[in-house]
């Protein structure tokens, strides 16, 4: 045989056996200490590039715009997954702020398993998601107040500038009577440190996370925190369409509830090593009880802050009373099975 076609031969036999490996590139718009880019998306990604055989991958990519782009950018085939905060886009998607309600008293990881069942339960038609293939619905760890002024008082809040993120934040803000500032969480190191704010409502891991145990004196932390953040990630349906059968049902085992309460965990984890950070630091750190004054204030000052959002619900053809009940009783087991 001519030596020529003998080589192209081999070639083309070793290049048919090779399979390239499809990469999905997930748009992130949190710093790569954040959990989900330290834990939750390459966790997903390693458990999805495992049960495809090698055939799907997962890259992070950074620096592709404001977090409330970020739907948009999946919508327009810009990138192939992203996740972000429901509250950077008033009015789309109100359903799963459900979770985001004062009263809840669980962690993230119990709080994400139950909006994922109570988001599946009752709100599945509601088509906020239409267009995308929803992933996960999960939430951020308590928010609580990290600020350049002690916290003895609600009294000590009023008319203070304090960055929100949007959501029910606008509620407590209101209630509390303070002077709120919308930024997304990445901006609030630059604002604290330039004196533009004065506090912020946020979970305790960004102290850590981002940095704010060098530009806050006070850390007050709530037992059951002030509220929960509700987040989606979401995937284009084009993209997941054009994947095999095979590798579609790879995706769908390892995504929805499982990739919602993965990424509740991992915000928890934050948490305690963002109080941690803190205290090494020199911040001080206020660790509430249930029993103390400022604790019963606030509980007070938001015992009627859920009737907003089941007004919402109710308004929208939801039984939205009944909901939010399935959702803390669903949180609730999940507490006393798995602890937290």
């Amino acid at each position: 045989m001519n030596i020529k076609k003998t080589l192209s031969i081999a070639v083309a036999s070793t290049l048919a056996s090779v399979s390239y490996a499809e990469t999905l590139r997930v748009a992130s718009w949190l710093p790569p200490t954040n959990p989900m880019n330290e834990i939750v998306i390459p966790a997903w990604g390693k458990a999805i590039s495992e049960a495809t055989d090698g055939r799907i991958d997962v890259e992070i990519v950074y620096g592709l715009g404001h977090p409330k782009t970020m739907w948009n950018l999946v919508e327009d085939g810009i990138v192939d997954v992203s996740y972000s905060y429901h509250g950077y886009v008033p009015g789309r998607f109100e359903l799963p702020q459900v979770v985001e309600q004062p009263g809840l008293g669980a962690n993230a990881e119990a709080a994400s398993y139950a909006l994922w069942n109570t988001y599946d339960k009752y709100f599945a038609d509601s088509g906020e998601f239409d267009g995308l293939k929803l992933l996960a619905l999960f939430t951020h760890g308590h928010g609580q107040i990290h600020s350049n002024f002690p916290v003895n008082s609600l009294d000590d809040l009023k008319d203070k500038k304090i960055r929100i993120g949007g959501g029910v934040q606008s509620i407590l803000a209101e209630e509390l009577q303070v002077t709120t500032v919308g930024a997304p969480a990445p901006k609030v190191y630059e604002m604290m440190q330039q004196g533009v704010i004065d506090g912020a409502f946020l979970p305790t891991g960004e102290q850590k996370i981002l940095r704010l145990s060098e530009v806050t004196k006070y850390l007050t932390v709530f037992p059951d925190g002030m509220y929960m953040g509700s987040f989606s990630m979401f995937m284009s349906p084009y993209v997941f369409e054009d994947l095999s059968q095979k590798d579609q049902e790879a995706i769908n085992r390892i995504s929805g509830l499982s990739l919602s309460t993965l990424a509740g965990a991992a915000w928890d984890k934050a948490d305690v090593t963002g109080v941690e950070s803190a205290e090494e630091n020199g911040v001080q750190v206020t660790i509430l009880a249930d029993g103390d004054d400022l604790v019963k204030q606030l509980n007070t000052k938001l015992a009627d802050v859920a009737d907003v959002w089941v007004k919402a619900a109710d308004a929208k053809g939801y039984q939205g009373e009944e909901a939010l009940q399935y959702l803390r009783d669903t949180a609730q087991q999940y507490t006393e099975q798995h602890g937290g």
